[in-house]
Protein backbone atom coordinates (compact mmCIF):
# COMPACT_ATOMS: atom_id res chain seq x y z
CA UNK A 1 0.00 0.00 0.00
CA UNK A 2 2.45 2.83 -1.22
CA UNK A 3 1.05 6.09 -1.17
CA UNK A 4 3.10 9.62 -1.49
CA UNK A 5 2.79 12.64 0.99
CA UNK A 6 4.75 15.16 -0.39
CA UNK A 7 2.10 17.69 -0.21
CA UNK A 8 0.80 16.88 2.52
CA UNK A 9 3.46 15.62 5.39
CA UNK A 10 1.49 13.43 7.93
CA UNK A 11 3.91 14.28 10.64
CA UNK A 12 2.95 17.89 10.33
CA UNK A 13 -0.72 17.01 11.79
CA UNK A 14 0.66 15.84 15.20
CA UNK A 15 0.52 12.31 16.47
CA UNK A 16 3.37 10.27 17.41
CA UNK A 17 6.32 9.27 14.08
CA UNK A 18 9.23 7.13 14.68
CA UNK A 19 12.16 6.89 12.46
CA UNK A 20 15.24 4.52 12.75
CA UNK A 21 18.20 4.20 14.97
CA UNK A 22 21.83 4.63 14.30
CA UNK A 23 22.24 2.88 10.91
CA UNK A 24 25.90 3.40 10.54
CA UNK A 25 26.65 2.21 14.17
CA UNK A 26 24.60 -0.40 14.13
CA UNK A 27 25.54 -2.32 11.04
CA UNK A 28 29.49 -1.70 11.76
CA UNK A 29 29.32 -2.56 15.56
CA UNK A 30 26.54 -5.14 15.75
CA UNK A 31 26.32 -6.64 12.09
CA UNK A 32 29.84 -6.98 12.09
CA UNK A 33 29.53 -5.19 8.41
CA UNK A 34 32.26 -3.01 6.93
CA UNK A 35 31.19 0.40 5.62
CA UNK A 36 33.95 2.64 4.44
CA UNK A 37 33.43 6.33 5.01
CA UNK A 38 30.61 5.35 7.10
CA UNK A 39 29.07 5.18 3.57
CA UNK A 40 25.86 2.94 4.23
CA UNK A 41 24.79 3.52 0.76
CA UNK A 42 27.59 1.38 -0.71
CA UNK A 43 25.52 -1.64 0.44
CA UNK A 44 23.35 -1.11 -2.44
CA UNK A 45 25.28 -2.34 -4.53
CA UNK A 46 24.78 -6.26 -3.75
CA UNK A 47 22.16 -8.16 -3.07
CA UNK A 48 23.62 -9.21 0.75
CA UNK A 49 24.41 -5.69 1.34
CA UNK A 50 20.42 -4.87 0.11
CA UNK A 51 19.00 -7.79 2.32
CA UNK A 52 20.96 -6.18 5.44
CA UNK A 53 19.56 -2.51 4.69
CA UNK A 54 15.75 -4.47 4.62
CA UNK A 55 16.05 -6.97 7.79
CA UNK A 56 17.60 -3.04 9.11
CA UNK A 57 14.96 -1.28 8.81
CA UNK A 58 11.80 -3.64 8.99
CA UNK A 59 12.80 -3.96 12.51
CA UNK A 60 11.57 -0.29 13.05
CA UNK A 61 8.40 -0.41 10.93
CA UNK A 62 7.75 -3.58 13.04
CA UNK A 63 8.08 -1.21 16.24
CA UNK A 64 5.81 1.55 14.77
CA UNK A 65 3.20 -0.63 13.60
CA UNK A 66 3.06 -2.65 17.05
CA UNK A 67 3.09 0.92 18.75
CA UNK A 68 0.48 2.57 16.50
CA UNK A 69 2.62 5.37 15.41
CA UNK A 70 3.47 6.73 11.93
CA UNK A 71 6.98 6.21 10.43
CA UNK A 72 9.52 8.06 8.30
CA UNK A 73 11.65 5.75 6.07
CA UNK A 74 15.16 7.68 6.06
CA UNK A 75 16.96 6.39 2.99
CA UNK A 76 20.51 5.25 3.86
CA UNK A 77 22.26 8.09 1.87
CA UNK A 78 23.32 10.21 4.36
CA UNK A 79 27.25 9.99 2.29
CA UNK A 80 25.41 9.67 -0.92
CA UNK A 81 26.82 12.77 -2.20
CA UNK A 82 29.45 13.30 -5.21
CA UNK A 83 32.66 14.40 -3.07
CA UNK A 84 31.83 11.05 -0.96
CA UNK A 85 30.94 8.84 -4.08
CA UNK A 86 34.07 9.48 -5.72
CA UNK A 87 36.02 8.48 -2.67
CA UNK A 88 34.59 5.06 -3.15
CA UNK A 89 34.79 5.02 -7.21
CA UNK A 90 31.43 6.36 -8.23
CA UNK A 91 30.82 8.70 -11.07
CA UNK A 92 28.36 11.05 -10.83
CA UNK A 93 25.99 9.18 -12.55
CA UNK A 94 26.05 6.30 -10.90
CA UNK A 95 25.66 8.65 -7.45
CA UNK A 96 22.42 9.83 -8.92
CA UNK A 97 21.55 6.38 -9.45
CA UNK A 98 22.07 5.04 -6.35
CA UNK A 99 20.00 7.96 -4.97
CA UNK A 100 17.25 7.22 -7.07
CA UNK A 101 17.44 3.15 -6.22
CA UNK A 102 17.45 4.29 -2.24
CA UNK A 103 14.53 5.86 -2.30
CA UNK A 104 12.75 3.06 -4.36
CA UNK A 105 13.94 0.55 -2.09
CA UNK A 106 12.44 2.77 0.88
CA UNK A 107 9.07 2.55 -1.50
CA UNK A 108 9.46 -1.21 -1.77
CA UNK A 109 8.93 -1.51 2.11
CA UNK A 110 6.29 1.12 2.48
CA UNK A 111 4.63 -0.95 -0.22
CA UNK A 112 5.72 -4.45 1.66
CA UNK A 113 4.28 -3.22 5.12
CA UNK A 114 1.59 -0.21 4.48
CA UNK A 115 -1.75 -0.42 6.18
CA UNK A 116 -4.65 1.94 6.67
CA UNK A 117 -3.87 3.84 9.74
CA UNK A 118 -0.44 3.40 9.17
CA UNK A 119 1.23 6.94 7.78
CA UNK A 120 4.93 6.30 6.25
CA UNK A 121 6.91 8.90 4.70
CA UNK A 122 9.75 8.25 2.74
CA UNK A 123 12.07 11.01 3.01
CA UNK A 124 15.79 11.59 1.16
CA UNK A 125 18.36 11.79 3.46
CA UNK A 126 21.34 14.19 2.58
CA UNK A 127 24.45 14.49 4.96
CA UNK A 128 27.27 17.25 4.91
CA UNK A 129 29.64 17.78 2.08
CA UNK A 130 32.41 17.20 4.54
CA UNK A 131 32.85 15.74 7.67
CA UNK A 132 29.58 15.25 10.52
CA UNK A 133 31.33 16.77 13.23
CA UNK A 134 34.28 19.16 12.04
CA UNK A 135 32.26 22.17 10.11
CA UNK A 136 36.28 22.30 8.41
CA UNK A 137 36.11 25.19 5.54
CA UNK A 138 32.37 26.42 5.28
CA UNK A 139 30.42 26.57 2.55
CA UNK A 140 29.02 29.91 0.87
CA UNK A 141 25.09 29.03 0.90
CA UNK A 142 25.40 29.08 -3.12
CA UNK A 143 28.19 26.57 -3.20
CA UNK A 144 26.11 24.42 -1.02
CA UNK A 145 22.75 24.37 -2.77
CA UNK A 146 24.99 23.94 -6.49
CA UNK A 147 26.45 20.78 -4.54
CA UNK A 148 23.46 19.38 -2.59
CA UNK A 149 21.12 20.08 -5.92
CA UNK A 150 22.18 17.35 -7.58
CA UNK A 151 21.21 14.43 -4.78
CA UNK A 152 18.34 16.50 -4.17
CA UNK A 153 17.18 16.09 -7.92
CA UNK A 154 17.67 12.21 -7.59
CA UNK A 155 15.14 12.63 -4.81
CA UNK A 156 12.86 14.30 -6.72
CA UNK A 157 13.16 12.20 -10.01
CA UNK A 158 12.35 8.82 -7.42
CA UNK A 159 9.47 10.67 -5.78
CA UNK A 160 10.52 10.76 -2.32
CA UNK A 161 7.99 12.52 -0.21
CA UNK A 162 10.41 15.07 1.20
CA UNK A 163 14.32 15.82 1.58
CA UNK A 164 16.08 15.22 5.41
CA UNK A 165 19.01 17.14 6.03
CA UNK A 166 20.83 15.21 8.47
CA UNK A 167 23.96 16.34 11.28
CA UNK A 168 24.44 19.92 9.97
CA UNK A 169 26.75 21.83 11.71
CA UNK A 170 26.66 25.42 10.18
CA UNK A 171 23.61 27.21 8.63
CA UNK A 172 25.10 28.23 5.45
CA UNK A 173 25.08 24.82 4.02
CA UNK A 174 21.92 24.91 5.20
CA UNK A 175 20.59 27.58 3.34
CA UNK A 176 21.55 26.27 0.18
CA UNK A 177 20.37 22.64 0.97
CA UNK A 178 16.75 24.84 1.51
CA UNK A 179 16.66 26.01 -1.31
CA UNK A 180 17.64 23.21 -3.72
CA UNK A 181 15.02 21.25 -1.99
CA UNK A 182 12.74 24.21 -2.56
CA UNK A 183 13.73 24.39 -5.92
CA UNK A 184 13.22 21.14 -6.95
CA UNK A 185 9.48 21.06 -5.05
CA UNK A 186 10.66 19.09 -2.09
CA UNK A 187 9.42 19.74 1.78
CA UNK A 188 12.77 19.52 3.84
CA UNK A 189 13.22 19.20 7.43
CA UNK A 190 16.77 20.24 8.53
CA UNK A 191 18.48 18.29 11.36
CA UNK A 192 21.34 20.43 13.26
CA UNK A 193 24.26 18.42 15.62
CA UNK A 194 25.46 20.10 18.58
CA UNK A 195 28.40 20.14 20.58
CA UNK A 196 28.06 19.30 24.20
CA UNK A 197 27.43 23.07 25.16
CA UNK A 198 24.07 23.12 23.47
CA UNK A 199 25.93 24.99 20.55
CA UNK A 200 26.67 24.25 16.44
CA UNK A 201 30.29 23.37 16.21
CA UNK A 202 30.64 26.64 14.34
CA UNK A 203 29.99 28.53 18.20
CA UNK A 204 26.33 29.18 16.69
CA UNK A 205 23.29 28.73 18.84
CA UNK A 206 20.63 26.54 17.66
CA UNK A 207 18.17 30.13 18.16
CA UNK A 208 20.39 32.05 15.57
CA UNK A 209 21.15 29.17 13.50
CA UNK A 210 17.33 28.21 12.99
CA UNK A 211 16.63 32.23 12.73
CA UNK A 212 19.57 32.66 9.72
CA UNK A 213 18.28 29.50 8.27
CA UNK A 214 14.37 30.43 7.90
CA UNK A 215 15.42 34.41 7.11
CA UNK A 216 17.52 33.69 4.29
CA UNK A 217 15.08 31.48 2.71
CA UNK A 218 11.75 32.74 4.31
CA UNK A 219 11.19 30.22 6.86
CA UNK A 220 11.69 27.30 4.19
CA UNK A 221 12.23 24.03 6.11
CA UNK A 222 9.20 22.70 6.84
CA UNK A 223 10.60 21.71 10.14
CA UNK A 224 13.89 21.51 12.70
CA UNK A 225 15.51 18.69 13.95
CA UNK A 226 18.29 18.34 16.86
CA UNK A 227 20.50 14.62 15.91
CA UNK A 228 23.94 13.34 17.09
CA UNK A 229 23.91 14.88 20.06
CA UNK A 230 22.74 13.23 23.63
CA UNK A 231 19.42 15.22 25.49
CA UNK A 232 22.61 16.04 28.04
CA UNK A 233 23.93 18.64 25.84
CA UNK A 234 21.63 20.43 24.05
CA UNK A 235 18.24 20.06 26.67
CA UNK A 236 19.68 23.42 28.05
CA UNK A 237 19.82 25.41 24.91
CA UNK A 238 16.08 24.02 23.72
CA UNK A 239 14.09 26.70 26.91
CA UNK A 240 10.31 26.22 27.12
CA UNK A 241 8.05 29.40 26.17
CA UNK A 242 10.51 30.47 22.94
CA UNK A 243 8.82 30.80 20.36
CA UNK A 244 11.86 29.61 17.92
CA UNK A 245 11.13 26.03 19.87
CA UNK A 246 8.24 25.88 17.98
CA UNK A 247 9.89 24.77 14.98
CA UNK A 248 12.34 22.34 16.37
CA UNK A 249 10.05 18.98 15.83
CA UNK A 250 12.22 16.22 15.74
CA UNK A 251 14.90 14.72 17.85
CA UNK A 252 17.32 11.58 16.75
CA UNK A 253 19.85 11.94 20.00
CA UNK A 254 23.10 9.74 20.45
CA UNK A 255 23.23 7.00 23.03
CA UNK A 256 25.80 8.24 24.24
CA UNK A 257 27.01 11.24 26.79
CA UNK A 258 30.54 11.45 25.01
CA UNK A 259 31.32 14.30 23.08
CA UNK A 260 32.14 14.33 19.47
CA UNK A 261 35.42 13.66 19.44
CA UNK A 262 35.26 11.39 22.00
CA UNK A 263 32.87 9.27 19.62
CA UNK A 264 35.47 9.75 17.05
CA UNK A 265 38.51 8.43 19.18
CA UNK A 266 36.62 5.70 20.51
CA UNK A 267 37.14 2.03 19.68
CA UNK A 268 33.79 0.72 20.82
CA UNK A 269 30.64 1.52 20.97
CA UNK A 270 28.69 2.90 23.84
CA UNK A 271 25.42 2.04 23.94
CA UNK A 272 24.32 4.12 26.70
CA UNK A 273 21.54 3.19 28.91
CA UNK A 274 18.02 2.68 26.10
CA UNK A 275 15.41 3.20 29.00
CA UNK A 276 17.22 6.48 30.44
CA UNK A 277 17.52 7.98 26.71
CA UNK A 278 13.59 7.32 26.60
CA UNK A 279 12.59 8.70 29.61
CA UNK A 280 14.88 11.97 28.83
CA UNK A 281 12.60 12.16 25.28
CA UNK A 282 9.76 12.26 27.40
CA UNK A 283 10.86 14.89 29.81
CA UNK A 284 11.65 17.42 26.07
CA UNK A 285 8.17 15.96 24.50
CA UNK A 286 6.46 17.18 27.82
CA UNK A 287 8.29 20.79 27.58
CA UNK A 288 8.28 20.87 24.04
CA UNK A 289 4.78 19.48 22.90
CA UNK A 290 5.12 19.91 19.27
CA UNK A 291 7.82 17.16 19.22
CA UNK A 292 6.68 14.29 16.96
CA UNK A 293 9.20 13.06 15.14
CA UNK A 294 11.83 10.15 16.97
CA UNK A 295 14.57 8.53 16.07
CA UNK A 296 18.05 7.86 17.48
CA UNK A 297 21.63 8.35 15.90
CA UNK A 298 25.51 7.54 16.57
CA UNK A 299 24.95 4.04 19.56
CA UNK A 300 20.86 3.88 19.01
CA UNK A 301 19.31 0.67 17.94
CA UNK A 302 16.30 -0.84 17.64
CA UNK A 303 16.53 -1.14 21.68
CA UNK A 304 16.72 2.30 22.17
CA UNK A 305 13.74 3.44 19.63
CA UNK A 306 11.09 1.06 21.41
CA UNK A 307 12.49 3.04 24.89
CA UNK A 308 11.84 5.96 23.15
CA UNK A 309 8.37 5.03 21.75
CA UNK A 310 7.30 3.38 25.10
CA UNK A 311 7.95 6.73 26.83
CA UNK A 312 6.62 9.63 24.67
CA UNK A 313 3.46 7.53 23.99
CA UNK A 314 2.98 7.36 27.68
CA UNK A 315 3.80 11.22 27.96
CA UNK A 316 0.84 11.92 25.15
CA UNK A 317 -1.17 9.88 27.12
CA UNK A 318 -1.13 11.52 30.04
Amino acid sequence: MSRSYSNRLPQLGGGLFLTDGGIETTLIFHEGIDLPYFAAFHLMKSPEGRAALVRYFEQYVAIARADGTGYIFESPTWRASSDWGTLLGYSRDDIAAVNRDAIALMRELQEKHGAPGFPMVVSGCVGRRGDGYDPGQVMSPGEAEDYHAHQIGAFAEAKADMVTAITMTNSNEAVGITRAAMKAGMPVAISFTTETDGRLPTGQSLADAIAEVDEATGAGPVYYMINCAHPNHFSSALPAGESWTTRVRGLRCNASKRSHQELNDSPDLDAGDPVELGDQYRELLQLHPQINVLGGCCGTDHRHIACISKACRSAMAA
